[in-house]
């Protein structure tokens, strides 16, 4: 049976991006001056303001304008131009005692997903992958000048045709880019034709693919001039681009405390090791939080039909495997190290030097399954 599969992917100079990147930086300013801070901040951009808010309990001395004026300017935008606004408060005395118990507690519910698929090197689904590769090297080309007259603000878009569950190919490639007033269509269509979509797809095929650059014509306005960015709006590209479920909850902006972000990289971990562990082609892991409970209220594991045992001894094994408490996840993870802003662009998954990206667990596993 044939099936299509879609993802998309953003740049930095994305206003939603752009806000999220603001948002983990910082977050790890805060955790760079104290490790047991606690985030949970918002960022908005909309044309000439720059709104910041949340709750933030933390030792450190941050200057929040500072970091949001440096990261605009590191993007690419005039960070002059915006007025800055902005509200932060002390955590929720009640959400502090709901974690701060002898066990950790989760700092609040939350459902999370993690995905793994035999699909392509890093395990992450073929079509989120590739539009990831055509935002970096979009921005590779803005940032190095391999492209003149490029803006910070762009999208990929990628579609793939399966044959069942093995790869059959590529339907369409879409990319849109931000440009200078003076740069034409004329000379920007075969620019990233060529030197960004030809890039990418070297090992593809790309006879009979439909290919759009820019479909909407000129895009000279952009970023938060043209549209307005809300921290943890591209949920999709955070994650595995729809291929698999997604609990609604963001994960830019907040410490690891909040199983949004912690939950859904330890199932991300636990999926990756049972993909690698060779006891499944694919699996989504779910995971369930209730607040100022270490343990998951429920854990579930899918492999598709393509499991080499049933699913739920593979549920026993990674009971037995993993330590689900989110204490000890915050631990063997190296969550309260300052990692963030690297997770903010280019999707949290896949990249191979974060800790929930090991497969140190799959040995472990099969001995669990099969002693």
């Amino acid at each position: 049976m044939k099936r299509i599969y879609t993802a998309e992917s953003v740049t930095s100079g994305h206003p939603d991006k752009l806000a999220d990147l603001i948002a983990d930086s910082i977050l790890d300013e805060c955790l760079e001056q104290d490790a047991d801070s606690r985030v949970a901040v918002e960022v908005m951009l909309t044309h000439d303001k720059c709104f910041i808010g949340g709750e933030i309990t933390t030792k450190a001395k941050v200057d929040y304008e500072f970091i949001a004026r440096a990261t605009i300017a590191q993007v690419g935008y005039d960070p002059g131009r915006l007025e800055y606004e902005i509200h932060i408060h002390e955590q929720s005395a009640d959400i502090a005692n709901a974690i701060d118990r002898d066990e950790q507690g989760a700092g609040d519910q939350g459902i999370v997903y993690g995905y793994a698929t035999t699909e392509t090197l890093n395990s992450m689904p073929l079509s989120i992958e590739l539009a990831h590769r055509l935002t970096n090297r979009l921005e590779q080309c803005r940032r190095q000048g391999i492209i003149k007259g490029l803006r910070p603000d762009g999208k990929s878009q990628v579609t793939v045709q399966f044959n069942g569950d093995r790869f059959d190919k590529i339907l369409s490639v879409l990319v849109s880019a931000q440009h200078e007033e003076w740069k034409t269509l004329d000379d920007l269509i075969p620019e990233i034709r060529k030197k960004v979509i030809d890039y990418v797809f070297a090992e593809y095929d790309l006879t009979d693919v439909e290919i759009l650059v820019n479909p909407s014509g000129r895009f000279v306005k952009g970023g938060f001039d043209a549209d307005t960015g809300l921290t943890g709006r591209k949920l999709m590209v955070d994650s595995y681009g729809g291929g698999a479920h997604n609990g609604g909850g963001a994960m830019s902006g907040k410490d690891a405390s909040k199983v949004d972000r912690s939950g859904a990289y330890l199932a991300r971990y636990i999926a990756k090791n049972i993909v690698a562990a060779g006891l499944a082609e694919k699996c989504e892991v779910a995971l369930s939080y209730a607040i100022g409970i270490p343990q998951p209220t429920s854990i579930d594991i899918n492999t598709f039909f393509t499991g080499v045992v049933n699913e739920q001894l593979i549920r026993k094994a990674v009971e037995q495997v993993f330590d689900l408490r989110v204490g000890r996840v915050i631990e063997g993870l190296d969550l309260k190290c300052p990692i963030y802003v690297q997770t903010a662009v280019g999707g949290h998954f896949g990249k191979e030097d974060f800790a929930w990206e090991r497969t140190d667990k799959a040995q472990e596993l099969k001995n669990a399954i099969m002693p």
